[in-house]
């Protein structure tokens, strides 16, 4: 039996793990409709702000990494870097990924994960995250995210944003929503994961990290997109959109 060493030395084994990514994927796939429409999007918008392959990622609140494996694969030369608080997931990450996508812990809720993330990152992702901070926090963010990115570096915030009229680069209308059979398949597979021994630890430290209900804050496109002006970036729109799930691209 394959075995795989995770966070804090959790032994892990590997079917499993890839299992594990597998469903997570399918299951964010049904939050977020049109997932792989997103990804194309936000990659090739990276490679034309710089008309190249961007050589340093950043993937923030990666989870267990599926979209930091697929641009791993996709820019072989990137150095790409997950980072993400849960440490369960940063499990399954480091896992998995061993070699190909470095994974380090951070908060996004304090100014400390730039020093761990370092700069001059050409492209900065955070997908389906910012929902999880307050509004001051979000605004911090943007300043935060600049400061880690390259002179002409792309920042790209995909997250549950109303559509207030912003003139999307790519948009689709919302398809019919499983966001109901999608919560229950999201808390089976977390119930799932509880009953795996080598979990055990993570999962309890994940419950006080985790110890309050998620902040849910959805603001439009529009309020992201001040933000960000006030954060000092330079050219900022909407990337790409789907019903109410839309993605801010932001230009240091």
């Amino acid at each position: 039996m394959a075995m795989t060493t995770g966070a804090l030395g959790a032994v892990l084994d590997r079917s499993q793990t890839v299992r594990w990514r597998r469903t997570w994927d399918q299951i964010m796939g049904r939050f977020v409709p049109n997932l792989a429409t997103l990804e194309e999007t936000l990659c090739r918008a990276a490679e034309a702000v710089h008309g190249r392959t961007p050589e340093r990622v950043l993937d923030l609140g990666g989870g267990p990494g599926l979209l930091a494996e697929r641009m791993a694969r996709r820019w072989s030369d990137a150095a790409v870097t997950l980072m993400d608080i849960d440490p369960v997931l940063l499990a399954l990450a480091r896992g998995a990924l061993a070699g190909e996508v470095r994974a380090l812990e951070g908060d996004l809720t304090s100014p400390h994960w730039v020093d761990r993330a370092g700069g001059n990152h050409c492209l900065i992702t955070v997908v389906m995250t910012m929902h999880y901070l307050p509004p001051a926090q979000v605004r911090a963010f943007y300043g935060d995210a600049r400061r880690c990115l390259a002179p002409g570096g792309l920042l790209v915030v995909a997250d549950l944003m109303p559509d207030d009229g912003l003139p999307s680069l790519m948009s689709s209308l919302d398809p019919p929503s499983d966001e109901a059979a999608a919560r229950l398949d999201w808390a089976r597979w977390w119930n799932d994961i509880g009953e795996v021994e080598a979990l055990r630890p993570l999962v309890a430290e994940r419950s006080t990290i985790f110890g309050h209900p998620p902040v849910e804050f959805t603001a439009p496109a529009s309020w992201h997109a001040a933000a960000a002006g006030e954060a000092g970036f330079g050219e900022v729109g909407t990337l790409w959109r789907c019903g109410r799930h839309a993605a801010l691209a932001a230009v240091a």
